[in-house]
């Protein structure tokens, strides 16, 4: 290296060699993560300047921290803007930036390793070259559309251009993050490379040895006829994807990035104040107020667990049905070596299968990881991974005396310091501690169907459960990266004693003379993610019952069209017919034609939608809101704002609304 001037820089770091090559880290004082905030930018462009003055041959772009490259913006900051001009400011700021930073004479690369997502990206695209470290950790994205609003440093201008406009709007439209290898592959990034090598391959390139990629002749004609009627094809098919999925009323932000990317070239600042897709309409909408405010809560909810040092490396599972089987499938996926155990190894094969599918999905193909993940997931039929375990989790049957007469066995059998866990959905733990020797053992570690795909755990405490338990079993929960949340003995606990009520209201709606689908399209117009009574179809009738009475309230009975298709077999999606006739795992509902052949659905063309008498929604909610607060007020969770994170990452309640509690409290309703 060569001598480097010393700068008065807080959060950047530039080194010289003697081969003119720069670098510049990123190393935001004071912080774990890397994030764009208001200091960390005008900073940047004190950076710039000094590279104006004396211009390096190239520059590389990295982080110095662990934990990824950049995260994106501050969402703190964010929180605080109050003004729709502070909003345009801060758009303004970024993309005269990354503009500049775009538009200087040497070669530009961004050396990324580990998460670079929203404004993170943003600065990468802005940069001539990419290359990403090949690692799991490495993921590119520009989620800001989960947060309502739209990626106004550039994103909207670069991705597209880069990538291709199709597979942009995919990107920026769901939020979702690309590995390193599918980064490289869709021409995100120019290479993906060991860790043991980025900064040779970043040297090479940034220095030229590796010439600027030219898109191909086919490429550039494509790219050329984008500036007319394909382009308006593509964005129309992109509007089109995004309506199948969310409303404009209550998801603004998804059609206004199309509308941003087809009609001004990318650039937000250039969109007329009155147009709905307007940084204004977009900033001051309460979907973007309402998915910060989930933003914050999900961090609240991932802060539980980070003072627990509780690492558990062998995890035993008790039932090898679907909600066992998956949970110990997901703590394999964790590094963790588990037993699964069941009856039989006839019994547990199944669970096996899955796992294997899911494997396969998660390490996209590569055949040595999903050997590797298979060999940590042991079948166990005598149950002798008990003695070693350091979390025993039961998933058999709802049935007390059984759950009872396992736990004797288990307590006897397990280690002292192993964590005892049921995963019961509707019983209590004070009732199922009573066979424990020493009922503070016992702990809620109650996950949700389907478990690789659901965030939220609940983490019961019963009257007896030690506090150190507690503070392990949400250790845990934490280490196979899911959100905790801590609730008391209760039944149902929070998430299924307020979607018990909701359902069973939903059915009452049925029983009276409403269609199933007009019930559905009613609540998913709402913002819900399925209807409450395809829900019931997938949850399992028989399951609806067997729960119902617990969950719904003191002298609430099963509707009579419920008790008559469980006594006929009709369970739902598992028998294939319950309230709606399921083909290929999907329901058909009325208005739906196919055709079979062979058993197979052929054709389904969409029903038009059903007309949905006025307060229907709000009729089926009502239960769910009552029973949220209800929650609250007996103590099930701590606080609102935990039962509003609880609800909505375990229903999938309309994140829109900022949770039931808040949406009533915005409405002028009492909480």
């Amino acid at each position: 290296m060569s001598a480097n001037m010393r700068h008065d820089w807080k959060h950047w770091r530039l080194r010289r060699e003697d081969t003119g090559l720069a670098w510049l880290d990123l190393d935001k004082a004071d912080a774990s993560t890397n994030v764009l905030s208001s200091e960390v930018m005008r900073e940047f462009a004190r950076v710039l300047d000094a590279l104006d003055a004396a211009p390096p041959k190239a520059l590389v772009i990295a982080s110095a921290k662990p934990a990824g490259f950049i995260a994106g913006a501050d969402i703190e900051e964010f929180s605080r803007l109050d003004s729709v001009l502070a909003a345009r400011m801060l758009v303004e700021r970024g993309w005269l930036l990354f503009n500049r930073l775009a538009a200087v004479s040497y070669p530009t690369l961004a050396l990324i390793r580990g998460h670079c997502m929203g404004g993170g990206l943003e600065l990468a695209l802005a940069c001539r070259h990419r290359i990403v470290v090949d690692e799991p950790g490495t993921k590119l994205a520009l989620p800001e559309v989960m947060l309502g609003i739209v990626p106004g440093w550039g994103g909207m201008l670069r991705l597209p251009a880069l990538i291709g406009p199709a597979a942009a709007l995919d990107l920026m439209l769901t939020g979702k993050s690309v590995d390193s290898k599918k980064a490289k592959r869709i021409g995100l990034a120019d290479d993906c490379v060991p860790a043991r090598v980025m900064e040779s391959a970043a040297r090479i390139v940034a220095l030229g040895a590796k010439p600027f990629r030219q898109l191909p002749a086919k490429e550039r004609a494509t790219r050329w006829a984008m500036n007319g009627p394909l382009r308006k094809m593509v964005a129309d098919k992109a509007r089109a994807q995004a309506a199948r999925k969310v409303s404009r009323a209550n998801y603004p932000a998804p059609f206004a990035i199309v509308d941003i990317w087809e009609k001004y070239g990318g650039n937000a600042l250039d969109v007329p104040a009155s147009d709905p897709s307007a940084l204004d309409a977009i900033f001051t909408s309460p979907t973007a107020r309402n998915l910060v405010r989930v933003f914050h809560l999900q961090e609240r909810l991932k802060a539980f667990g980070k003072d627990s040092d509780f690492t558990p490396r062998h995890v035993h599972v008790v039932g090898a049905g679907v909600m066992g089987g998956d949970i110990a499938a997901v703590c394999a996926l964790r590094g963790m070596t588990v037993t699964l155990q069941d009856q039989s190894v006839e019994r547990i094969a199944p669970a096996i299968a899955r796992a294997a599918k899911l494997f396969e999905r998660r390490h996209k193909g590569d055949a040595k990881q999903v050997r590797f993940t298979l060999d940590r997931l042991i079948p166990d039929p005598r149950g002798e991974g008990a003695a070693r375990a350091d979390v025993i989790i039961e998933a058999i049957f709802e049935n007390l005396e059984v759950k009872r007469g396992l736990f004797a066995e288990l307590e006897a059998r397990a280690k002292p310091d192993a964590v005892l866990a049921t995963n019961t959905s509707s019983l209590r733990l004070e009732d199922v501690a009573t066979a424990l020797k020493d009922p503070s053992r016992l702990v809620g570690i109650h996950f949700f169907n389907p478990v690789p795909m659901l965030p939220l755990v609940e983490v019961v405490q019963g009257e007896a459960t030690d506090a150190e338990v507690l503070r392990r079993a949400t250790g845990f929960v934490r280490r196979i990266d899911k959100l905790a949340l801590p609730v008391k003995s209760a039944p149902g606990f929070l998430v299924n004693a307020v979607l018990g009520p909701y359902m069973l209201e939903a059915l009452r709606c049925v029983e009276e003379g409403v269609a199933p689908e007009t019930v559905d399209a009613a609540l998913v117009a709402f913002g819900m993610p399925m209807g409450p009574v395809e829900l019931v179809d997938t949850v399992g009738l028989d399951i609806a019952v067997a729960a119902g009475k617990a969950l719904a309230g003191e002298g609430a009975e099963p509707p009579a069209r419920l008790l008559k298709l469980v006594g006929e077999g009709k369970l739902g999606r598992k028998s294939g017919e319950g309230y709606y006739r399921w083909v290929d795992g999907k329901a058909v509902k009325a208005g739906d034609e196919d055709e079979r052949k062979g058993g197979l659905l052929r054709k389904r063309r969409p029903a038009p939608p059903p007309p949905i008498p006025a307060g229907l929604a709000e009729r089926v909610l009502a239960p769910l809101l009552a029973a949220t607060r209800r929650c609250v007020e007996l103590g099930v969770v701590d606080d609102a704002d935990l039962a509003d994170a609880g609800v909505i990452f375990g229903t999938g309640f309309a994140p829109h609304t900022g949770g039931p509690l808040h949406c009533c409290k915005a409405k002028g309703r009492p909480e």
